[in-house]
Order: C-alpha cells, then sequence, then structure tokens
C-alpha cells in the first residue's frame, strides 16, 4: 500500500506533562479496542470508516442526474465543507462547473440567480437537522422548488424538518442522512459521497484505505500524535493550532480541519483555536508573531510537491539574484519552508510537518479518516465528548427566537 502522504511530529517534551503521559499511554489501547469493537456497528459514528458502510442510497438511482454539467450545492459547516475540500482536492481532473452556497453570500447570490440556468443546473441541498437556517434561505431564495422538479436533490434526517417536509409535499428526490453521524463526521457518508460522485469523482477510491490508521505501522503514529496532542489539550500549555498552508488544493481541507478541530474539543474549557495561514504569503505578514511571540501556538505544516513551473532565469536581467537563477517556483517555495522549519528547532516552537506525495481520490479520504481518528482519539482520552456542540444549538435557538 503506497503512502499517501508523509508526516512527523516535533514537539518538544517542554509541553508535555510526563503524569498526564503515562496515564493516556496506559488508556490509548483500552479506546483503540473499543474503537475497532464498533468500527462494524451500523449506529455508530465510526463505521463511516468501514468497508461495511452502507450509503442509504442506491448508486444506480443517481445515474439520471450525472448529465448535468453544472452543480450547484448549498449547505452550511459539515455538510458543505467536506464536499469543498474534495472538489479543491482534486478539480484538475473535474470537467464540471460547481458552485457552493456556504454562507449568506448576498454578492453571490445575485450573480448566480443572474447568469447562471437554474434549469440546467443541479441543485444539491444538505441539511442533517433538515432547519438550518442559512441553507434554507439560500434554497427556498432561488425560487427552484417545484412539484416534482427533476434538478433537486434533498439530504437530511428522516424526522419531521423543513427539507424532508418539503421533499414529500413536493415529490422531491431525497436522501435519508443518517442520524448518527453528526455533519462534521459525515464527509465520507452520503453527504460528501453522493456529490463526489455526481461531480465525476471515483467514490470508491476515495474510501478505499479508510482503516490503515488502525492496523500495522500507521497505528504508532496515530497513538503518538493522540497522546501528545491530547497531553497538550489537558495541560493547556498551548492553546492555539496554526495551520501553514504551502499548498493551495489543501486550503478548503484545512478548513473542514478547522471545523472538525473547534467544534468537536472545544468544550468544558479546553480547546484549540485552528487558524488556517496561507504561506510563504503569511511570511511577510505573521511571521514574525510565530517566531518572538507567545508560546501558546503549535504549528501543523502542510505542503506537496507541485507541478513543475519554467526555470527562471534572472541572470537575463541582473547579478543581483544569482540564488534564483534556474530555479522553479516551487523550489522556492520549498526553501522558503526549510527555512522556517529551520527557525521552529533552533527555537524549539512545536509542530507537525504532512507532505502530500499525489493529488488522488485515495489519499484526500485517507486524510479525512486520520484526522477524523484522531479528533475523536484526543476527546476520548481526554474525557471530552467528540460527536456534540451544545453551545452552537443555544445560538441557533436564540436566532430563530430573535427573527419570530
Amino acid at each position: 500500500m503506497r503512502i499517501s502522504f508523509d508526516k512527523k511530529n516535533f514537539i518538544n517534551n517542554t509541553f508535555l506533562n510526563k503524569k498526564i503521559e503515562k496515564k493516556l499511554s496506559k488508556n490509548f489501547p483500552k479506546i483503540m479496542q473499543s474503537i475497532i469493537s464498533d468500527i462494524d456497528n451500523s449506529k455508530k459514528t465510526y463505521n463511516v470508516l468501514s468497508e461495511t458502510f452502507k450509503l442509504n442510497i442506491n448508486i444506480k438511482d443517481l445515474k439520471k442526474f450525472k448529465k448535468f454539467k453544472s452543480i450547484a450545492i448549498i449547505g452550511m459547516g459539515g455538510s458543505i465543507l467536506g464536499i469543498e475540500a474534495i472538489y479543491d482536492f482534486l478539480k484538475y481532473k473535474l470537467k464540471k462547473k460547481i458552485y457552493f452556497f456556504d454562507d449568506i453570500n448576498v454578492e453571490k447570490f445575485n450573480f448566480f440567480r443572474k447568469n447562471i440556468s437554474k434549469s440546467k443546473t443541479l441543485f444539491i441541498v444538505i441539511s442533517k437537522s433538515g432547519n438550518t437556517i442559512e441553507t434554507l434561505s439560500n434554497f427556498i431564495s432561488l425560487n427552484i422548488i417545484q412539484k416534482n422538479k427533476k434538478n433537486i436533490i434533498l439530504i437530511s434526517e428522516k424526522k419531521n424538518n423543513t427539507l424532508y417536509q418539503l421533499s414529500k409535499k413536493f415529490n422531491l428526490f431525497y436522501i435519508e442522512h443518517k442520524s448518527y453521524i453528526g455533519g462534521r463526521y459525515s464527509v465520507l457518508s452520503e453527504v460528501g459521497i453522493v456529490p463526489a460522485y455526481l461531480m465525476g469523482i471515483n467514490i470508491f477510491k476515495l474510501r478505499k484505505n479508510l482503516k490503515r490508521y488502525l492496523i500495522g505501522k500507521d497505528k504508532n503514529y496515530l497513538k503518538d500524535s493522540v497522546t501528545k496532542i491530547s497531553n497538550i489539550l489537558l495541560s493547556k500549555k498551548l492553546s492555539n493550532i496554526v495551520f501553514l498552508n504551502y499548498s493551495p488544493n489543501l486550503n478548503k481541507f484545512l478548513f473542514w480541519c478547522q471545523q472538525l478541530i473547534a467544534e468537536s474539543l472545544g468544550k468544558k474549557g479546553y480547546g484549540f483555536f485552528p487558524v488556517i495561514s496561507k504561506v510563504p504569503k503569511d511570511h511577510h505578514s505573521l511571521l514574525q508573531l510565530y517566531l518572538d511571540g507567545p508560546r501558546d501556538k503549535i504549528f501543523y505544516i502542510f505542503s506537496s510537491k507541485e507541478k513543475s513551473s519554467p526555470k527562471i532565469n534572472s541572470k537575463k536581467f541582473t547579478n543581483h539574484l544569482n540564488y534564483i537563477n534556474n530555479k522553479n517556483l516551487d523550489q522556492i517555495k520549498t526553501a522558503q519552508k526549510k527555512a522556517l522549519i529551520n527557525s521552529f528547532r533552533k527555537k524549539k516552537i512545536p509542530y507537525r510537518e504532512f507532505s502530500i506525495n499525489n493529488f488522488e481520490e485515495e489519499t484526500i479520504g485517507e486524510l479525512f479518516s486520520y484526522f477524523i481518528l484522531e479528533i475523536i482519539f484526543v476527546g476520548k482520552l481526554s474525557k471530552i465528548n467528540p460527536f456534540d456542540q451544545p453551545s452552537v444549538e443555544q445560538v441557533k435557538k436564540s436566532t430563530i427566537k430573535i427573527l419570530n
């Protein structure tokens, strides 16, 4: 099995509590065993990573929607971040035009209504609760709901909610969202698989190697990572995770990670504040803070081997830039990353490094799988429920109350 991405941890013992580390290492095998035992249980969130996982839709029933060359996906948070990440990662091989409504953006909304043919566009509307106010506002404002409409797919829980009621009232194509899979864990379920299939992505490759971090040598890396991250979380020595992203195709994936980490672990006074930082651009705006500011951050460095660009012929214009002569842009960016890592090591700043080896379906599938497992483990080791978001629900209820 080829390695889709390389990963290493560089976390100095200064940031780890030895007593906590010992306890975490002792508890890890128990949690590992419980997850392995439950992964084939069709009522557990972990089941989304199993070969036994079954979609609530026969893929053959989706073929009639493959004719659409334009797709608009409407959702919020976990209902849309995952498929945006998949699109961003694999867009080089996709031919269809994809539109995402992932916010209330009046300018984007008006542009779409004026310039895009709604009759030639497939609309996929996703909300686990079926009542997400932003999703319903965008969907209804588009004014596309009609009886027996053949270019609308609705995905929600099968209960008394607005999307499910609309599907029955107007006879719209409906897919059930599994109740036991929360939005931020749903990318490898119907929520991500259905849009991915209709985009033209190989969904079988996407779900190919999802269990690799529960077996063999890869399990050792998972153990090392989750015990260290749990240790840092519980000791509260670091409070921020900064994603340093040297690979533009990973930007949306990191926003998916941001939600996963923030919503899963931000409870009981604990949590990390995850920030996406575009580099090397941010070398010129935030690097001073990163290197000499408060020691409250752990850095996750993401990079990839990009396609070659033309070599720079600086000698044609000046002799003052010999160090970039005959180099391409990827070489320059790699040098900047290495220079930053050298500074991190010199200053003993904790960091992790992830290097993407290829942009294929298996790779993005494994990235989703790894980070889902890591966060679930960290939550369980830290005795934090990684599956709920009680404070978010309070704000949702308050919003409806204000609008009424």
